[in-house]
């Protein structure tokens, strides 16, 4: 099971971005797949996900501006991150777990990518 992650760099504060996670390795379909960020001297958190049912969950930090697409022919989930600011600057990991139900916990994801920055100044 593998994730990697694209998309990341820098934007200014009221801009946008989108990142990338392509899955290979497992029955992408059936899992769920989400985003979380840790920023510097913090702990990671959840940000999104998506399950088999393309039901969504959202941060509150995050929900309103941020939206979660997958494509499951190309095995893709997303991230487009709108209005961004200041406190949005981390390093985002995709996340995918063979569960019915996503949760916010990161100890029940068991997959991760490497992780791309983002930066908002």
């Amino acid at each position: 099971v593998q994730l990697v992650e694209s998309g990341g760099g820098a934007a200014q504060a009221g801009g946008s971005l989108r990142l990338s996670c392509t899955g290979s390795g497992y029955p992408y379909i059936w899992y769920c797949m989400g985003w979380f960020r840790q920023a510097a001297g913090k702990e990671r958190e959840f940000v999104s996900a998506i399950d088999r049912y393309d039901s969504t969950s959202y941060a509150d930090s995050v929900k309103g501006r941020f939206t979660i697409p997958k494509d499951n022919r190309k095995n893709t989930l997303y991230l487009q991150m709108n209005s961004l600011k200041v406190e949005d600057t981390a390093m985002y990991y995709c996340a995918a777990a063979p569960r019915v139900s996503c949760t916010w916990r990161t100890r029940d994801w068991n997959t991760w990518g490497q992780g791309t920055q983002v930066t908002v100044s």
